[in-house]
């Protein structure tokens, strides 16, 4: 067993605010870092000790290796927990971090070689009999591109090999938009991850995005948590997760889940971790990509598993066991979380940084409000536009929706736009309220 003292928590935002109460409640100091924009944040004044790691662009602070590093050593920190997003799927920063002689409280580099690189992750599946998309292998240049879209056949998507959270996917209907999406796509892939590197993937049409969330230890014990639908997306990036799965038969949740233990199982892995796939009409399955984090939507499991994600993160990197058996995670209820982001839907969901006059969070039976911001705070241009993630549990889904709307009727905001309104409306939308609906249902609904 490591014990686990001090713990660097190497994000920001309401992930950096989860990861410090966790670490606080397991009887571990939680040591924040923050750029000159985030200087005076909740995670900040929460943690046991906060250290500067640089200018407010990212590229200068929260995806600097050396200073992360250099952070972690003048903290004399044990692990560091890197959250999602920035620096979470990079296996050359978890290498560096096991390197220096820490724990990275995340899978081994050796597993996010395998999985978090999306091209090879999807040969990983196929070796391990899990079914997949159709789609290529790593393409570096238009020639590439052009040759492996000829085999597939329209319409494709573009994705990031390196990435994930929606990030760098485009749709193409033929060659000449091939030809015009591919350099914006490998831009936004560079500026996200690192890596231009894109590969191409059959279009499964009207798809729902179901994931399952896997935990497991060194000892060999991989868990599944049941799965999250997720099919409420605006240009790949999700707006409303829900647990379980609405309307998912019985089969088809039980061959989905045991095909993510069984990835998990193949390659290794340790720690948190999300298989994403996507469901056809039929209820045939395929997986995409494996998320090798913790994910912005890990709360909808905790409320309908009890089971505390961050906190079996830390035991597991103490070498500990998991706290539980599969036989004793069972669902209970439903669990629904809208992600309120700092954007302006009527603006063409244009970013709205800014000081925040005023902000009052709901409350009741059954709802949690994740967020890092309080009065006064600012939202700044240079991160990610998400304020907060109002997380809603009921005995059934029809309960959890409606605690969720009566929610959103307590929330206030002031100072900033919000998509906290687009969320009632959603939220009142007869197709969501009769069950699922598929990947492309917003933007259709949007485009009306």
């Amino acid at each position: 067993m490591t014990a686990l003292r001090r713990v660097l928590v190497a994000n920001r935002g309401e992930i950096a605010v989860r990861i410090v109460r966790a670490c606080r409640v397991a009887g571990v100091a939680a040591v924040a870092v923050y750029s000159d924009a985030d200087e005076h944040t909740r995670w900040v004044r929460m943690a046991d000790e906060a250290l500067h790691i640089g200018r407010s662009p990212a590229q200068k602070s929260y995806l600097d290796v050396e200073g992360l590093l250099k952070a972690a050593k003048a903290a004399e920190v044990d692990a560091v927990h890197p959250g999602y997003g920035f620096l979470a799927e990079n296996s050359e920063f978890a290498r560096s971090v096991r390197d220096a002689g820490l724990v990275f409280i995340g899978p081994p580099p050796e597993a996010i070689d395998l999985m978090g690189n999306k091209a090879t992750a999807r040969r990983t599946a196929q070796s391990a009999g899990v079914p997949v998309v159709p789609g290529s292998g790593p393409c570096s240049d238009r020639a590439q591109a052009e040759r492996a879209a000829a085999e597939l056949g329209y319409p494709l998507l573009v994705k990031a090999a390196a990435g994930g959270g929606g990030r760098g996917i485009r749709p193409v209907r033929d060659a000449r938009e091939l030809g015009d999406v591919l350099p914006a796509a490998q831009a936004e892939a560079q500026a996200a991850f690192g890596d231009p590197t894109i590969y191409l993937e059959r279009a499964i049409p009207r798809a729902r995005h179901v994931e399952v969330q896997v935990l497991a230890d060194e000892h060999g014990n991989v868990r599944h948590l049941f799965e999250r639908d997720c099919s409420v997306q605006r240009r790949r990036q999700k707006l409303i997760e829900e647990a379980p799965a609405p309307q998912l038969s019985g089969r088809a949740r039980r061959a989905i889940a045991d095909a993510a233990v069984r990835l998990a199982e193949h390659v290794g892995y340790r720690n948190a971790g999300t298989v994403e796939f996507l469901v056809d009409a039929d209820e045939n399955f395929y997986f995409i990509e494996m998320n090798t984090r913790i994910q912005v939507e890990h709360p909808i499991t905790e409320a309908i598993t009890g089971v505390d994600l961050v906190a079996e993160q830390l035991r597991i990197s103490r070498g500990a066991p998991l706290s539980f058996d599969q036989e004793s995670v069972e669902v209970r209820g439903a669990a629904v979380e809208l992600r309120i982001n700092a954007e302006d839907p009527r603006r063409g969901f244009a970013p709205t940084p800014g000081q925040v006059t005023a902000f009052e969070l709901p409350g009741g039976p059954g709802v949690r409000f994740d967020t890092w911001i309080d009065p006064g705070d600012r939202v700044s241009p240079f991160y990610d536009s998400l304020i907060g993630k109002l997380v809603c549990w009921g005995a059934d889904r029809e309960q959890a929706h409606a605690r969720a709307r009566q929610a959103l009727r307590e929330f206030r905001a002031e100072g900033i736009a919000t998509t906290a309104d687009l969320h009632g409306r959603l939220l009142a939308e007869p197709d969501l309220r009769r069950g699922p609906v598929h990947t492309t249902w917003l933007e259709h609904l949007l485009s009306e």
